[in-house]
């Protein structure tokens, strides 16, 4: 297939021997077409070359491109569900921290419910034990004091006594003695009261009783004593092992806590590197399909225009190669006009001589080159006149100027209709000019107002990412401090603890609860039956040796150096317990339930702020999600709008170098036909009247009278408008 660019020569090279006054008769026309066509061949390879190169940089970045956007899909590929796969995993351990969290919250409030009731128990059996405790040992006081006496034949007055009293009170509750004896003695107490003499004989009855019941009393007071010893050891261990059960508790929930707030940071975290990811992903994968379709596009289009670029100067290679042939050139040669002049003769100079004064009227009747007139009148200007090839020269004439008339009704022809074609088809042009350029400007308007709707999204994404990075700093800060809150609280509540302990060893021994005692390994009690001594338990640490730490900064006190000061003054006279210790233990009670009080609302703000800030991050992730998709979908439209554009740019480009080439056809059409429409009626007939001269003249050649000629030639029309 050759190209517009061959034609159009072609059809140059053929128009060019038209115009006989702009001819170079000099010149070799042949080897101007083939230095044309070299050029020509030039240019196109240029042209091949250049597209070349620009292929081989579009198949560079497909193949460069490709392949990074092939490793990023693949990694985002394997990453979105690890990163699911991670966010279900945080989501359940999360969910069982939660669980175990409440789990060690229910058991720690548990243990300290039972140590309050193990407390209060405690209490109880403490106030029974005492009251036991006192009336056995009034009973063995009273028996002892009256065993004695009563050996020693004391009455009367001793048994009327205070002594005698609780003796009667012992005597009544003794649950060994039977009720003969419990009568017996009675009734000595009674009758001993209003005895005249008051005697009692000593190892009587009476007194083996009262040693009897004495005994009694004193195993009952032992075993109340061992059983109040056996329940404060049994109320220790209990104490012990759930003071540890709570410390350990308070350790897990903290850690259980600290642990729920990263799990909860780190879901969310994930979450959004998730959704992320995910359109990453999904832009990726676009990019790559639009960019392979591309790229194979350009391949086949590369692939045509190498075959059409191959067929063009396959063309012009094979037409040089015609034109440069030998045999071609000695043709060429052979064909061309020459300058040469018909050597005519003639047998009748009479004949020749009026018809060549026939022809020079004809010839001085125009103005104008006329070569074949002028070749005529040579040809009858010979000697030796050839009539045959004069009257053939005529009869070529004829058919020259019958052909010439052809051409022009052909010609005018082809004007009318060129001509109505160009003008519909440049209108047409025009039409799609103008739609282009309005649906350029659309374009232009669509692509304006979305990058600043993008720009908008875009600017609301950072802003919703610095709030989310700034929550969650701020809901890790405030968990932070709630755990510390926490842990000092609890710390605070031990030490009060222990404080109210500590002074109840000193106020109220009952209440006092001793520390657990050490408890041996199997090796240290192997140690110790072998008769090894285990070394000294080390002192407490923690604040003031009481064991208790906490998240608190303590200042040391600073030591001067200057001389004492004089002691202050002391007491006067013995010691005595304070007695405010009351009201201080009641304080500390008040302060511990304080603290309870600010640790339930502590726990509760901090749910609450958590539930929040999971709210927040949620509502965030959606509307994330959201923006990130609008934006994916206005730069979708924007890219579709870009490449609208672009390709009604190259559309109007396009119609409007052919509209102008269409106008510029248009005007060399009326170049061309104007003066041919305006005069081709006078053409016409001119060229009429010249044939029918001209067959005159033949006729008068062959022997035809000449006295009709003279009028014709009078009438002959100026040659410029009878054409060449």
């Amino acid at each position: 297939m050759v190209s517009k660019a061959l034609t159009t020569l072609l059809i140059a090279v053929a128009l060019a021997p038209i115009r006989a006054d702009t001819t170079d008769a000099n010149s070799n026309p042949v080897r101007r077409v083939v230095s044309l066509l070299q050029g020509m061949a030039k240019k196109v390879a240029a042209e091949g070359a250049k597209e070349e190169e620009l292929y081989d940089k579009f198949m560079c970045y497909c193949k460069t491109s490709g392949g990074d956007l092939q490793a990023g899909i693949s990694a985002s590929t394997a990453k979105v569900p690890s990163l699911q796969s991670d966010i279900e995993e945080s989501t359940s351990s999360l969910k069982q921290t939660k669980l175990d969290l409440k789990s060690h919250q229910e058991d720690r409030a548990a243990a300290k419910a039972a140590m309050s009731e193990a407390e209060t128990q405690r209490s109880t059996e403490n106030v029974k034990y005492v009251a036991e405790a006192d009336e056995y040992k009034g009973y063995i006081s009273a028996l002892d004091g009256a065993i004695p006496a009563i050996t020693k034949g004391m009455s009367g007055a001793f048994i009327q006594s205070q002594v005698g009293l609780a003796l009667r009170k012992a005597v009544a509750s003794s649950e060994q003695a039977t009720d003969y004896d419990k009568d017996i003695v009675t009734s000595f107490l009674s009758g001993s009261a209003g005895s005249s003499n008051g005697y009692v004989p000593k190892g009587g009855e009476i007194v083996g009783i009262l040693r009897t019941m004495n005994t009694d009393f004193k195993k009952s007071l032992k075993e109340v004593e061992d059983e109040e010893a056996g329940q404060v050891k049994t109320f220790g261990e209990l104490m012990a092992a759930k003071n540890k059960q709570v410390l350990a508790l308070t350790a897990n929930i903290e850690k259980k806590s600290v642990l729920v707030g990263e799990l909860q940071v780190s879901i969310v975290m994930m979450k959004n590197d998730l959704t992320e990811t995910e359109a990453g992903l999904i832009a990726d994968q676009k990019f790559a399909a639009d960019l392979g379709k591309s790229c194979d596009t350009k391949k086949a289009e590369m692939d045509e225009r190498v075959k059409t670029r191959g067929d063009e100067l396959l063309a012009i290679q094979e037409t040089i190669k015609i034109l440069n042939d030998d045999d071609a050139l000695e043709l060429f040669k052979k064909t061309l006009p020459s300058s040469s002049l018909l050597q005519v003769e003639t047998n009748s100079k009479k004949v020749a001589a009026k018809v060549l004064r026939m022809v020079k009227k004809l010839r001085a009747s125009v103005t104008g080159p006329q070569p074949q007139l002028d070749l005529l009148a040579m040809a009858l200007s010979g000697h030796g006149v050839d009539f045959s090839k004069v009257i053939k020269m005529i009869d070529d004439m004829v058919s020259l100027l019958k052909s010439e008339q052809v051409d022009d009704d052909s010609k005018k022809e082809y004007c009318e209709l060129q001509l109505d074609r160009a003008e519909d088809k440049a209108k047409e042009l025009q039409g799609k000019v103008e739609d282009l350029t309005t649906s350029i400007e659309e374009k232009e308007a669509l692509i304006k107002t979305s990058i600043e709707e993008i720009k908008v999204l875009a600017d609301g994404i950072k802003k919703l990412d610095k709030s989310v990075s700034d929550a969650t700093y701020q809901r890790k800060s405030e968990h932070d401090e709630f755990v510390e809150l926490l842990s000092s609280d609890n710390a605070a509540k031990e030490l009060l603890a222990f404080a109210k302990n500590r002074l109840n060893k000193f106020y109220n021994p009952k209440l006092y609860k001793a520390a657990p005692k050490r408890e041996l390994t199997e090796e240290e009690k192997i140690f110790v039956a072998n008769g090894g001594t285990l070394a000294p338990t080390d002192a407490p640490g923690g604040i003031a040796g009481t064991g208790v730490t906490a998240f608190v900064q303590i200042r040391a006190h600073n030591s001067h150096k200057d001389a004492p000061a004089p002691p202050p003054g002391t007491w006067n006279g013995a010691v005595k317990k304070s007695e405010e210790n009351s009201g201080v233990i009641a304080m500390i009670d008040l302060l511990i339930r304080d603290l309870d009080k600010e640790l339930t609302e502590a726990q509760t703000e901090e749910d609450n702020s958590q539930k929040e800030y999971e709210d927040m991050m949620n509502d965030s992730a959606k509307k994330r999600a959201a923006d990130s998709k609008a934006i994916a979908a206005k730069e979708s439209a924007k890219a579709e709008a870009e490449d609208g554009k672009v390709a009604a740019e190259a559309s109007k480009m396009a119609e409007f170098k052919e509209l102008t080439a269409t106008k510029q056809y248009e005007k060399q059409l009326h170049s061309e036909c104007d003066w041919l429409q305006q005069n081709f009626d006078l053409r016409k007939t001119m060229r009429a009247e010249e044939m029918d001269n001209l067959k005159q003249a033949k006729a008068v050649l062959s022997g035809a009278d000449f006295s009709l000629l003279q009028s014709k030639a009078q009438a002959a029309p100026p040659r410029h408008l009878r054409g060449a």
